[in-house]
């Protein structure tokens, strides 16, 4: 779908569009880890700079979620590796003055970045090259995802890189989740804390309150202590909820481990493609060498036209050496490609080991976790029970 639009791409895009990211939106649904999620998307229009009569035209309109940006940048990367792609604005808030807020649906985080996605698209429709880019028109209008997953950028990325990457991208998204998990236990554990030992003032006043009473007193002294008692608790309650805490701090190090693979996974990759890159300049060396034929500009060919040609006994021992080279190449061309498919091997056994440990564990901690809270729950509801008692009883 090009609508009106489809003769602009060869020309200087913003001369003939005006874009803008007009406004944002919270929105609800399941992320990659299938947990339940707000997100914000953004509102792209898009309308010709000019038109007939002077009359501005309605945009035509379309949502994107800052995901999908991400994914035109990397495909941006990938098939222009020669051009410096602008940049996106933070994923998250981070940097920011301390009196500013770091919650990623923030308003005011939420229009900063807003401006930064309508600069982003900004530069790459003023681009010589970019703009010209298909994949980029189409995300300004429909149906752009399938486009861009058929052009098969992420094969270009490296053999077995698509999954990495979806790996290190759910190892980020659970460090985020987990990290959220950790800051709100934090702080319910903060208020909790103050909740419990303001029982304490309870206590105190009801016992000083059974001092002056002569019929009420024992009642009274009784619901103290039991309000005193509360209060305590909560030592032994949050030193439980430390050990919960703990749980999920190991598999937010744990996501760390992750990327630490995909880390591993990128360099074993990268030997093996200047390995075969190394071995593709050398054939086209000998290639040269036996025609006679240059096909790029070289030191050597120059020396060669200055200079005369190599004698044949020069040319048959390059020639030589450079079989023997290419020999050599090929078997580390070999070696390197088993070295990357056992690690691909080895490396999923584990991280789907992996995933089942991690499955098992987060289970068992969460349960474990809810049924803390109804136990102390049901604890301060017998408290006031008891107090209830000896109220009664007075």
């Amino acid at each position: 779908y090009f609508g009106d639009y489809g003769l602009i791409l060869g020309t200087a895009l913003l001369r003939k569009l005006e874009i803008n990211v007009a406004e944002a939106e919270k929105r609800t649904g399941k992320n990659t880890v299938n947990m339940q999620e707000t997100y914000t998307v953004y509102l792209i229009e898009i309308r010709p700079a000019e038109t007939e009569g002077g009359t501005p035209a309605a945009p035509d309109t379309l949502w994107r979620r800052y995901s999908e940006f991400e994914l035109l940048r990397t495909y941006l990367l990938v098939t222009y590796p020669y051009i410096i792609i602008p940049p996106l604005p933070e994923k998250r808030a981070e940097f920011v003055w301390h009196k500013l807020s770091a919650d990623n649906l923030d308003p005011d985080f939420v229009e900063r970045r807003r401006v930064g996605l309508e600069n982003f698209l900004l530069r790459v429709a003023s681009h010589p090259v970019l703009s010209n880019d298909k994949i980029f028109f189409l995300f300004l209008t429909e149906g752009w995802r399938d486009a861009v997953l058929e052009t098969g950028f992420q094969d270009k990325v490296r053999p077995d890189g698509v999954r990495f990457t979806a790996l290190k991208q759910y190892s980020d998204e659970l460090n985020t989740v987990i990290s959220q998990l950790l800051r709100i236990r934090a702080r319910v554990a903060d208020r909790l804390y103050g909740v419990y030992k303001v029982h304490g003032n309870y206590g105190r006043v009801f016992s000083e309150w059974s001092a002056i009473e002569k019929e009420m007193g024992d009642g009274l002294q009784s619901a103290g202590h039991h309000m005193d008692t509360y209060a305590a608790s909560i030592d032994d309650i949050l030193e439980e909820e430390e050990h919960f805490a703990d749980q999920l701090k190991e598999y937010l190090f744990y996501t760390d481990a992750v990327r630490s693979v995909c880390r591993k996974h990128e360099l074993i990759q990268y030997e093996l493609e200047m390995a075969a890159q190394d071995l593709v300049q050398k054939k086209q060396q000998k290639e040269e060498l036996a025609t006679g034929t240059v096909r790029i500009f070289s030191l050597k060919g120059m020396t060669s036209k200055l200079f005369g040609q190599e004698s044949p006994e020069q040319k048959e021992s390059r020639l030589a050496a450079l079989e023997q080279s290419i020999q050599e190449g090929e078997e580390t061309v070999k070696e390197k490609n088993t070295e990357c498919q056992e690690f691909v091997r080895a490396a999923w056994d584990d991280i789907e080991r992996f995933k089942e440990q991690k499955d098992k564990d987060l289970r068992e901690a969460l349960i474990s976790y809810a049924i803390m809270q109804i136990s102390m729950c049901k604890k301060g509801i017998q408290v006031w029970s008891n107090a209830k008692e000896c109220f009664s009883k007075m």
